[in-house]
């Protein structure tokens, strides 16, 4: 197997160090009086006996935790804590979390621990001069931060996963639609022209990474897509599945080599948009794009890509999903897969938690490791991993990239009809996601696979 990296600056930047100040925007404040029936959760500060007694306890928790953090943390009543408090260096720039009202970020986080985290910023419980710097500090430190005999505890009182976003086939609908169904106005205010969501795979490396503007975003994006269908073995007549449609630009690109193409989406308003630009380019003939889970695809196909689309398949189905792609895989075909991955001793031992994404973005979804798709593939199905190109640095600035333009066009936003605790939720949203990339607590990876019998039948290279 070939592992390669696209790297950027291999040493990532430092978590909290070096802080050079504000983003390039303002971040807007939820309005005094937030819609309780949009946002129950936000509306109103929890307030039961559990949640002031864990409240307490979460208050302690935290101060003492962030003391010695590469952070500056400010109370209304002139505290200051973290390193900036002890630091005599002149100069010393550490990334400033306010708190605005303490009391009730502590009464969420007792509620609800890292729920509480992002749904006490979406009520402006506290902000960030740069919130992707916060989420960096506590996302590299994300296994110690909470003392190791109260981590074994939380499966008691934390919330847990509802039976109704398992990624059965009956619900699996409903959770992909309250993701891409929000709007296509909404993603089209952040996305590049290409409507792709998911990382860039940029031509800069090193420091130059770090720097990357929108101008050339969208060839990036397709750099992307073009070195999966390369991978794949996309061109003349090849017979591709494509395994999550997105808003069509991976079809567009296989059709205009030749290909024909069967999509499968499970959202209706990125079908509607996707089958329009196949449409508008002329490849509704080559192009189909259906309402269907992938677990009811049928036929045989020489080449099947997937972009960023395990993740929401959910870890019990993980075997499903890659005994569904062998099972209409022809001979001597081709699997292309993107994917967000983590470390598997995070994975197992975050992948039954219920989290501030999953009651936000993206319920039933979880994040696969390396080591778990190679280990379902090699143990439940003919398929092999064969290469792997690692590149979540570039995720790092993409996610910057449709962070900056987001913010950007805030009044768009609010013109859609998104207030403004939607755009502090969409905005923890993407610094969240960033700050993990940031860290290399997540990473993003291109992952080509083919049959078993492919590589033992030409002696040991696969075909």
């Amino acid at each position: 197997m070939t592992i390669t990296e696209a790297t950027g600056s291999a040493a990532g930047r430092g978590q909290g160090e070096g802080h050079t100040g504000r983003v390039p925007y303002s971040v807007p404040r939820p309005p005094v009086t937030i819609d309780a029936d949009i946002w129950p959760s936000i509306a109103t500060t929890p307030d039961s006996l559990k949640a002031r007694v864990a409240g307490r306890i979460a208050d302690a928790i935290f101060k003492a935790a962030v003391r010695t953090l590469p952070l500056e943390v400010r109370y209304p009543d002139g505290t200051v804590l973290g390193r900036a408090a002890t630091d005599p260096s002149p100069g010393s720039q550490y990334p400033v979390m306010t708190m605005n009202r303490p009391e009730a970020f502590a009464a969420r986080l007792g509620d609800g621990g890292l729920i509480g985290l992002g749904e006490s910023y979406m009520a402006g419980d506290w902000d960030a001069d740069d919130l992707t710097a916060v989420m960096e500090v506590f996302a590299a430190r994300v296994g110690t931060l909470v003392p190791e005999p109260l981590q074994k505890l939380r499966a008691l009182y934390l919330p847990r996963q509802p039976r109704r976003e398992r990624n059965t086939e009956q619900n699996t609908r409903s959770n992909i639609s309250r993701h891409y169904d929000l709007s296509n106005e909404l993603f089209s205010s952040f996305l590049d022209t290409t409507m792709t969501y998911s990382s860039a795979l940029f031509p800069e490396r090193g420091d130059a990474l770090r720097t990357v503007g929108w101008d050339g975003f969208a060839d990036a994006q397709q750099a992307k897509i073009d070195r999966l269908l390369d991978k794949a073995g996309v061109g003349e007549g090849t017979r591709v599945l494509e395994i999550g449609t997105g808003w069509g630009e991976l079809a567009l690109r296989a059709a205009a080599r030749g290909a024909t193409v069967y999509s499968v989406t499970l959202s209706s308003e990125q079908q509607e948009l996707a089958r329009q630009r196949v449409a508008e380019a002329g490849y509704a003939d080559a192009v189909s794009i259906e309402l269907k889970d992938y677990r009811a695809v049928e036929g045989e196909y020489d080449a099947v890509v997937s972009v960023e689309m395990i993740e929401a398949v959910g870890y019990e189905y993980w075997a499903t999903y890659f005994q569904t792609i062998e099972r209409v895989l022809a001979p001597g075909g081709k699997v292309a897969i993107q994917a967000i991955t983590i470390a598997h001793d995070r994975l197992i031992a975050t992948r039954t938690s219920y989290t501030w994404v999953h009651k936000y973005i993206f319920p039933g979804g979880v994040i696969p490791s390396v080591r778990a798709i190679e280990e379902i593939t090699e143990k439940q199905t003919g398929l092999r991993v064969r290469e792997r190109l690692a590149m979540g640095e570039h995720y790092a600035q993409t996610l910057r990239l449709w962070e900056e333009r987001f913010m950007s066009r805030a009044d768009e936003v609010s013109a859609m009809g998104f207030d403004t605790v939607f755009q502090r939720m969409w905005l923890f949203y993407l610094c969240y996601s960033r700050a993990g990339f940031e860290t290399g607590y997540l990473d993003v990876q291109q992952i080509v696979l083919d049959h078993a019998a492919s590589r033992r039948a030409t002696g040991g290279a696969a075909v």
